[in-house]
């Protein structure tokens, strides 16, 4: 990308730094969920625990691979401070399963992120989540 990145181009690789991370982590792709963070990211997340660096993030994220389908469904996305380099976000979330009867809410929560631009590529450099 070349020229001064805006707002709009910001948003939209937060955007897609979290779905790549949602997919990932629905899907039990352990090294794909490691990918999106820095080399030292860090995550402190309930049930996952506070990790840094991709060998310790690689480790928890495997011991939490799913069972069978699941979905972090992220909404109200909100940039809350932005450089060409560097973002902070919050966002909700809800985590859905899926059982014999369908599908059902377990948990609701929030993430606040900060996130660094890697080339063209937007990762996580702390992922903080809390439970609702």
């Amino acid at each position: 990308m070349s020229g001064k990145l805006t707002y709009a181009d910001v948003f939209a690789g937060v955007m897609t730094a979290i779905a790549k991370y949602n997919h990932a982590v629905d899907d039990g792709r352990t090294e794909d969920a490691v990918a999106t963070y820095c080399a030292d990211g860090s995550c402190d997340i309930p049930g996952l625990g506070a990790h840094t660096g991709h060998d310790q993030l690689r480790a928890a994220y495997a011991v939490v691979e799913p069972r069978g389908p699941q979905r972090h469904l992220v909404s109200g996305t909100h940039i809350t401070d932005w450089s060409e380099d560097k973002a902070s976000a919050t966002s909700d979330f809800a985590f859905l399963i899926k059982r014999d009867n369908g599908w059902g809410v377990m948990l609701t929560g929030r993430y606040t992120d900060e996130l660094c631009r890697d080339g063209e590529v937007w990762r996580f450099h702390r992922r903080v989540g809390v439970f609702t």
